[in-house]
């Protein structure tokens, strides 16, 4: 596994209906960038409400993903597209989980929560039919956490540590947010793991909502 782009976005300002809204989805790629606990420098995230902090800091997609994706639209599509800020070559042949650890360059991340699709997402894409789309395919990348700050290069080899096997996976995650009718065992398990912050107030909602508990 490699690094395959680096991917820094500047604020933009999108019409999605009748809001007027700034967006940082719109990145293009660098040859290198320092990454932070809140991120990598010179990204901006215009969203905060649902983007950025400490637990959501870098967001990941793969090559391979890519690949399958333009496979599926019939049209190229660059590295950045979907609003990533780091593109691997791959995520390895295992599926990845939360805790999984990623050392790119001197940098090391943990694996927080899958990408959910929005509104801003679709208006990109060109596609009004995209959250669906992109819920039913189920390659969501993920977001993560930062654990040592540095540099990152195009091009630097990335190594992966596996968190345990109990842990939920992206996949595990992404699916239980379009869940309608969530086990309560499920979503104790999901609980249970590291997972981001944002994602971790989502599923202690609904836990509560069904079983008037937290944990």
């Amino acid at each position: 596994m490699f690094l395959a782009s680096i991917n820094l976005g500047q604020p933009l300002t999108a019409q999605i209906g009748p809001r007027t809204v700034q967006t940082g989805i719109n990145k293009n790629p660098v040859q290198q960038a320092r990454v932070e606990p809140m991120g990598l420098v010179d990204d901006h995230v215009v969203d905060q409400r649902h983007h950025g902090g400490p637990d959501q800091a870098v967001y990941v997609y793969s090559a391979e993903d890519y690949d399958w994706w333009m496979e599926q639209l019939g049209e190229s599509l660059e590295p950045g597209t979907f609003g990533e800020n780091l593109t691997f070559s791959s995520f390895g042949p295992e599926t990845v989980r939360v805790g999984d650890r990623f050392r790119v360059g001197s940098v090391l991340i943990e694996a927080t929560a899958p990408r959910i699709p929005c509104d801003v997402f679709a208006h990109r894409m060109n596609d009004l039919g995209w959250v669906k789309k992109f819920q039913k395919a189920g390659r969501p990348g993920f977001y993560a956490r930062v654990l040592r700050s540095g540099e990152v290069k195009k091009g630097d080899p990335i190594e992966r540590t596996l968190a345990p096997s109990a842990n939920p996976s992206i996949g595990d995650m992404f699916k239980l947010y379009f869940d309608k009718s969530p086990s309560p065992q499920t979503l104790r398990w999901v609980l249970s793991a590291p997972i981001a912050v944002r994602a971790r107030k989502d599923y202690e909602k609904v836990l509560r909502e069904i079983t008037g508990q937290t944990a």
